[in-house]
């Protein structure tokens, strides 16, 4: 059985179910007090609340019988079966009497206990009653009134809503009929400019009636109306027709290059507002000719069929080889559609420049707009540039495919690169030169021409390692590297040289290419070189000069003859190249020359030392001692007469050999061997000179004798080694050192001799006419005429002067020890010389 507290729950708790008569009862148990209650009912609810908190109800929710009416699942139909089967139905049946009877004893007294309560709640539901009845009135004529309105508005607003939509609708018929009307009055005008001569049409007006009659359709819906339907179809055709001549005019604008033309079309497609769309076809379309152009030179089936067909001469096999006999006619077509390319080119970036250049001066009559801005947009290449890049792209393709997929495109490239690179120098030359306007931007910027001169680079690497392999098989045809001892013939050197202007000449109109050339012909050369130098003799054969000349001697003349040969002819072929050039290939002419002068400078050392050897016999010839009868005899010195047959030997067994003939035409560079013997007929009378200075004592019959062996040296040199007049200062110093050793002391201080005489030449005369205690520096010194020779030969003017005046100041002291009071005349002159010497020195620093 439930507790009576159970009973005693707010109706808004979770209570039982309503069938339940215990949940019905426990909803008068807990009322909810008044706002102000009274002190009486106050005193009423203690009671009552004292009461029910000791009612017997709270015995309920302990009862097992009882407490399942408690439940909010109570079920009668369990209740009575659990009742039924538990074995004493009486009892239980009693017991719930008697709890009935108990529940409507607390009920009794619960109404008694709030009568008060329940009479107030009852007064105020007669109240509420009242209320509800006096607003139920009030709404029924509420809704009275409203029917009435709405019965009495219902027909003016719909009167209202047709009168708003017949006016709305008249204002749209009028509309359509003005735009109607101006629609056929902007078509009438079309029509009377498209009935006009057509020479006299004017497109541009023709195309703006066209743009605004469709904008006008189309901004204001005109379609459906039969009138404007009719129209349109023939506005269409007219709209096609207008574009068609537009294109006309503008495709024979770029052509001719005529700027009224192109003005004019592109003034019509922007009037149409198709101008970036008709730009972008236009530059698709001629970026697509030159494309197809740069394909079609290169097509292999093309050029068979130009050459004579598949198998007639001129044709083309599958693999790309021409058949026997056809390769001149299938490299002409190849060359001829190769020159239509670069024409089709240079058409086709001049007509897109020419087109982008009016676009960037066209400027819309009505708005002022640049037509170039409504088809270029920030950031975006130029018409020219994407044409070029795209061409570039397609030539380098095309040359990089033909390289590798036609070996007679290639081997026909490859041998006239020159000729490929002409072609592409010449096209770019045309396009700058066509395209160079002032305030207009050319179609190609430096920048951007060197593409199209890379794209066949691959051509040039084939064309250089070609042309260096055509001039190494020459050079061992010249020098075979298997076979030592074998001399060149001139045909071979011939071919050589030939090849090598052959060279020079096809690639000089360019610059950078004729580099490259020379470069690999500077290999060629240096490879020539070490080859001639292999073949040189070295041994005691090629040095002798007593005998006749050797076999080994000849070989040498022949190699220096022939490389003397390449380094003249080659020179003369870069006469007149710029400097960079010449200097690409001078390291390698250099090593020619080189090599030409070692083949024969050993055999011309061996002279000039064997003649040197026949003039160091003067001093063994007691010449300042001789009487004056042999000074007056005819005969020549003995040392003289061996120099004369030594220089006659030379020249009839080595120099006739090796020096050119006298007509034989050099191109103004002097000849190896005519140097070597111009430098020993110099070294000759020098030599000659010093040693005739160092003779000592030297008497008036000494002196004649040595004139007299001068004028022999001279006559003898002249006629068999070189034109002593043509030698400059060693023959001054001859002619002037023989009448100045006639001369008194006193004469020679202010002899205009003097000046072609070296300085050391000048002293050492000197000693020969001073005291015997002024000694020469090699007396002083002890030494060898041969041994002071080979002193003098590695010291300079100053250093010999030197030496001399260490000799000067022991005599000066010398004769300061004896107590003389005066110096030999030689001896301030030779001090004024001296001091001359380094005063000049001085100047010169």
């Amino acid at each position: 059985m439930a507790s009576p507290a159970a009973l005693q729950r707010s109706p808004l708790s979770s209570s039982p179910s309503p069938s339940s008569p215990l949940h019905r009862l426990s909803t008068f148990k807990s009322p909810t007090p008044p706002a102000a209650p009274s002190a009486s009912a106050a005193g009423t609810a203690a009671a009552s609340s004292s009461s029910s908190s000791s009612s017997p109800l709270d015995t309920f929710a302990d009862d097992p019988i009882l407490s399942p009416f408690l439940s909010p699942s109570f079920s009668s139909t369990t209740f009575s079966s659990a009742a039924l089967s538990s074995g004493s139905p009486a009892s239980t049946a009693e017991k719930l009497h008697s709890a009935i009877r108990l529940l409507e004893s607390q009920l009794r007294s619960e109404v008694l206990s709030r009568h008060h309560h329940l009479l107030s709640q009852l007064s105020s539901l007669q109240s509420a009653d009242l209320s509800l009845a006096s607003v139920r009135s009030s709404v029924s004529s509420l809704q009275s009134s409203l029917r009435r309105v709405r019965s009495e508005l219902s027909e003016p607003h719909s009167s209202i809503n047709a009168k708003t939509l017949q006016v709305s609708n008249l204002h749209r018929s009028t509309d359509l009929l003005q735009h109607t009307i101006r629609f056929l009055r902007l078509s009438k005008k079309l029509r009377e400019s498209d009935s006009a001569d057509p020479d006299k049409l004017d497109l541009g007006k023709a195309a703006q009636l066209h743009c605004d009659i469709l904008r006008l359709c189309n901004e204001y819906d005109l379609a459906g109306i039969d009138v404007v339907e009719e129209e349109l179809k023939w506005i269409r055709e007219i709209g096609d027709k207008i574009r068609s001549e537009a294109m006309k005019v503008l495709e024979r604008g770029m052509e001719g290059l005529n700027q009224a033309e192109v003005g004019t079309g592109l003034q019509v497609f922007y009037n149409l507002g198709e101008l970036k769309a008709t730009v972008a076809q236009l530059v698709n379309k001629y970026k697509g000719m030159g494309v197809k152009s740069v394909n079609a030179a290169l097509d292999m089936k093309a050029i068979s069929t130009s050459g004579g067909g598949g198998y007639n001469p001129g044709g083309i096999r599958a693999s790309g080889t021409p058949q026997i006999g056809g390769g001149g006619k299938a490299r002409d077509a190849l060359w001829k559609r190769m020159e239509d390319s670069m024409d089709q080119l240079h058409s086709v970036v001049v007509a897109v420049w020419h087109l982008q250049r009016v676009l960037s001066k066209k400027r819309d009559p009505f708005t002022h707009v640049l037509l170039l801005d409504d088809v270029i947009q920030d950031g975006d290449a130029m018409l020219s540039d994407r044409v070029w890049e795209a061409l570039v792209k397609a030539f380098a393709s095309q040359m990089k495919s033909a390289f590798t997929g036609s070996s007679f495109v290639k081997d026909t490239f490859t041998a006239g690169y020159p000729k490929m690179l002409s072609m592409v120098q010449n096209l770019l030359e045309r396009i700058s030169r066509d395209t160079d306007v002032k305030g207009v931007l050319p179609a190609i910027t430096p920048e951007v021409k060197d593409q199209m001169v890379s794209a066949i680079e691959i051509f040039q690497t084939q064309y250089l390692v070609q042309c260096f392999r055509h001039l190494t098989d020459l050079v061992n045809n010249v020098f075979p590297v298997s076979t030592r001892g074998s001399l060149p013939s001139k045909e071979h050197i011939s071919r050589f040289v030939s090849r090598t202007q052959e060279e020079i000449e096809a690639v000089q109109l360019d610059g950078r290419l004729t580099l490259l050339v020379l470069h690999e012909i500077g290999k060629a050369l240096r490879q020539l070189a070490a080859r001639a130098e292999n073949q040189i003799s070295t041994g005691p054969e090629a040095r002798q000069v007593m005998g006749p000349a050797t076999a080994a001697q000849l070989k040498n003349f022949t190699i220096c003859q022939h490389l003397q040969e390449i380094h003249t002819r080659i020179s003369s072929m870069i006469l007149e190249f710029p400097p960079v050039a010449v200097d690409e290939l001078s390291p390698a002419l250099g090593a020619i020359y080189e090599v030409a002068c070692d083949a024969v400078t050993s055999l011309f050392q061996a002279m000039l030392d064997r003649l040197e050897s026949c003039i160091l016999q003067i001093h063994d010839q007691n010449i300042g001692v001789l009487g004056m009868d042999a000074a007056m005899d005819n005969n020549v010195s003995p040392y003289m007469e061996e120099l004369q047959k030594c220089i006659l030997h030379f020249r009839t067994e080595f120099l006739v050999r090796m020096l050119p003939p006298a007509n034989t035409a050099t191109g103004g560079t002097e000849m190896i061997c005519t140097r070597l013997v111009r430098n020993m007929a110099s070294r000759v009378l020098i030599f000659f000179i010093r040693h005739a200075a160092l003779v000592r004592p030297l008497s008036e019959s000494g002196r004649l004798r040595l004139a007299r062996d001068m004028a022999e040296l001279e006559l003898s040199v002249s006629q068999n080694l070189f034109k002593v007049e043509q030698l400059g200062a060693p023959y001054r110093a001859l002619r002037a050192f023989r009448p100045l050793i006639f001369l008194e002391t006193s004469q020679l201080g202010a002899s205009p001799l003097l000046q072609d005489l070296p300085v050391s030449v000048i002293l050492h005369h000197l000693y020969t006419r001073g005291p015997d205690d002024l000694q020469s520096p090699m007396q002083r010194n002890k030494l060898t005429p041969l041994q002071y020779s080979l002193w003098m030969d590695s010291q300079g003017e100053d250093q010999i002067w030197k030496g001399v005046k260490a000799t000067l100041d022991d005599y000066a002291a010398k004769v300061r020890a004896r107590g003389d009071k005066e110096f030999s005349p030689v001896y301030p002159l030779m001090l004024q010389v001296g001091s001359s010497l380094t005063d000049n020195a001085s100047v010169a620093r």
